[in-house]
């Protein structure tokens, strides 16, 4: 195992979401390293450099795997699925069935919900919404 959960939690919605701990080294992430809040386990798989820190959340069936990574004040959540080398930060939300995968970054204020697919070498930022159906690959929305 990369990660415990910890005792701090905190209640959202009806929720408990829990602090997560390293307990080895990985990435740029040290044994000890306090992480953000997950709902469970489900949430952050103990495979790979993923990584949930700071105030990020990643709750409901949202799962973080691969060397995706979800920090500063962003959330994920619903089913949504954020891998390979993604990065999801700032204020940014991913939502519903989204998914964000590849090389792509979603920060800001950015929004992507609903069947959304934000892949390749994409940038989501500023109050860029991606949602419904839409697919944006390899491009800059800002």
């Amino acid at each position: 195992m990369k990660y415990k959960l910890t005792d701090e939690k905190i209640k959202y919605n009806g929720r408990m979401l829990y602090r997560i701990q390293a307990l080895k080294d990985f990435g740029d992430v040290k044994a000890g390293d306090l992480g953000g809040y997950v709902e469970s386990e489900r949430n952050l798989s103990q495979n790979g450099n993923c990584w949930v820190a700071d105030e990020a959340w990643v709750y409901g069936k949202a799962k973080v795997f691969s060397n995706a990574r979800v920090f500063d004040n962003a959330r994920v959540s619903g089913n949504a699925w954020v891998f390979d080398t993604a990065q999801i930060y700032g204020d940014a939300l991913v939502s519903g069935n989204a998914w964000v995968s590849d090389n792509a970054w979603v920060y800001g204020n950015a929004r992507i919900s609903g069947n959304a697919r934000v892949t390749g070498n994409a940038w989501v930022f500023g109050n860029a919404q991606v949602n419904g159906d839409a697919e944006f690959k390899n491009g800059y929305i800002g």
